[in-house]
């Protein structure tokens, strides 16, 4: 092992000691997305065909008269990815802390990414 490989092995490992926890879950998100052969959701633009891969943060209803949502927020280490689904009002499986793949138009809404009823893939639970 060369000198500059053991101080990138050091810094390597003094940064896992002084990372925080949301430090760590963001680079394991990025890891795991990254796996699945997804951009980083940061690097996403407005009217690009896009997958994103990462967990449920949150998950909410909005009961309107005439077109009731469900949307949840998709972080992937990077950023979020707002997914809505127009009509629906609740989905088996998803659920906040679930990981899953989700593919479609990426679109703005209030300055935050969104994407209108993807197409997505549910990972196992852990």
């Amino acid at each position: 092992m060369t000198t500059d490989e053991r101080q990138s092995s050091l810094r390597r490992m003094l940064r896992r000691f002084t990372a925080s926890e949301a430090e760590i879950e963001a680079q394991e998100l990025r890891r795991e997305s990254a796996e699945h052969g997804c951009p980083p959701a940061q690097l996403c633009m407005r009217g690009q065909v896009v997958s994103v891969a990462g967990r449920l943060r949150t998950v909410v209803y909005t009961p309107r008269t005439n077109l009731p949502t469900l949307e949840a927020d998709l972080y992937d280490g990077s950023d979020v990815v707002t997914l809505v689904w127009l009509g629906r009002r609740q989905i088996v499986g998803i659920e906040p802390g679930r990981h899953l793949t989700a593919r479609g138009r990426m679109a703005v809404r209030d300055d935050r990414k969104v994407i209108y009823n993807p197409y997505y893939e549910l990972e196992p639970p852990k």
